[in-house]
């Protein structure tokens, strides 16, 4: 039976009031995609024949040990990530959508994000997704032009990214999608050009992406032949820097380094991850952080399966987090965020304070240079967003083991 999360949807046995229950995000993995991209590095597998039935109830049993392990939390977002989880069945979300209702309190607002990629065929499974449950997509577009769809290597062409795109927005109340930048070959103006187009499309929510070049992929290899034209560091920064004004032009701001949203569209799921609230990850090479405890789960289907058929769940690892540990976590996540970190929550979240986890000198000097902004909550300025990797490389030198404060 597929449902629509509302207030009365759920029917957990909580028994605390619901401003007093712990927030929780939830993250289902489904790991099977139809090729596998050259510049993916993400844990995604190809496979020919796939036991849906099998997986079905192997996450359903990953999901109640999570379930048994957070009591007292209130379920806030649900997130289908992958892989490509529009390869699953409609009936297949809208059980686990079912299960986690059941399992936890869930809030009248549940944002449940599905992503997924545009070819006709899924595209068509639409309406069954927005039956089981699903009220925002999260569209793969990755690129308006086929030449750059090909060498991408997406199983899809731009045609089929509109049609889904226009089908998305008349089903789902909230639809983002995904574009890369910094291409091989692609210039400043071309990147205008195609975000200007994307900007018509009138969606809510935006996700750019500089193409960034990771370990282990076909992309990698290319480019260490020199086999990839990609664009110098002065013209990426440049991408990255007209990408912000463009969308703020067209209302929607930069909430964090690559995400832009209308005002009430920010994604709550990856908001969880910034403010560095708890979360529960289920599914192949899920992490979680919960409760102070940090979860990794196989990352190989097979892996994974096998262990939730001996177990009852999926995980590898189970450890405490500790606070310095946790601190550095929360502040390379937080300071991703335009707004910065509240030293409120750190403090609440981490097991530190906000000033004891950052280098003093550091901080000061920052500010002074304008990369900081001066006052309580941590915040890095617009001009010290393209140096984010190396702000966090001397505010957070005092966690790291041995280190000496920055001078």
């Amino acid at each position: 039976m597929a449902v629509a999360p509302s207030a009365g949807a759920s029917a957990s046995p909580q028994t605390k009031p619901a401003a007093s229950l712990q927030p929780l995000a939830l993250y289902i993995h489904w790991p099977f995609c139809v090729t596998k991209c050259p510049y993916c590095d993400f844990n995604s597998h190809v496979r020919g024949n796939i036991d849906e039935e099998g997986w079905k109830r192997a996450l359903l049993a990953d999901l109640a040990h999570e379930a048994e392990a957070t009591r007292g939390a209130r379920l806030t977002s649900i997130f289908f990530g992958g892989g490509t989880p529009s390869l699953m069945a409609p009936d297949t979300v809208a059980a686990l959508i079912e299960a986690a209702i059941r399992h936890w309190d869930a809030a009248p607002d549940l944002e449940i994000t599905l992503e997924a990629n545009p070819s006709s065929v899924e595209a068509a499974r639409f309406l069954g997704f927005r039956a089981a449950g699903i009220n925002r997509v999260s569209l793969g577009l990755q690129a308006l032009d086929d030449a750059a769809l090909r060498l991408l290597g997406r199983p899809h062409d731009l045609a089929q990214g509109l049609a889904a795109l226009d089908c998305a927005q008349r089903i789902f109340p909230r639809v983002s999608f995904d574009l890369i930048h910094s291409r091989p070959g692609q210039t400043v103006e071309a990147w205008e050009a195609e975000l200007a187009r994307a900007l018509s499309f009138g969606t809510g929510h935006l996700s750019a992406y500089q193409l960034t070049i990771e370990p282990g992929t076909r992309f990698e290899t290319l480019a260490r032949k020199g086999l990839l034209d990609l664009p110098e560091e002065e013209a990426a920064a440049t991408m990255f820097e007209r990408t912000a004004e463009l969308c703020a032009s067209a209302g929607l701001h930069a909430y964090e380094i690559s995400n832009h949203a209308r005002k009430g569209e920010e994604s709550r799921h990856n908001l969880a991850y910034w403010t560095y609230a708890d979360h529960a990850g289920i599914g192949p090479g899920a992490h979680g952080r919960r409760g102070r405890r940090a979860t990794l789960r196989h990352r190989r289907p097979e892996a994974w399966a096998e262990a939730v058929a001996r177990h009852g769940h999926g995980i590898e690892e189970e450890a405490f987090v500790p606070p310095a540990v946790a601190a550095r976590e929360a502040l390379v996540m937080g300071l991703r965020l335009a707004g910065g970190i509240d030293p409120g929550l750190f403090h609440a979240r981490t097991g530190l304070p906000l000033a004891g986890a950052v280098d003093p000198v550091a901080r000061q000097r920052l500010e002074v240079l304008g990369l900081l902004a001066a006052g309580d909550r941590l915040r890095v300025t617009d001009a010290g967003r393209g140096l984010l990797d190396a702000i966090l490389a001397e505010l957070a030198a005092p966690l790291e083991p041995g280190s000496r404060s920055a001078t």
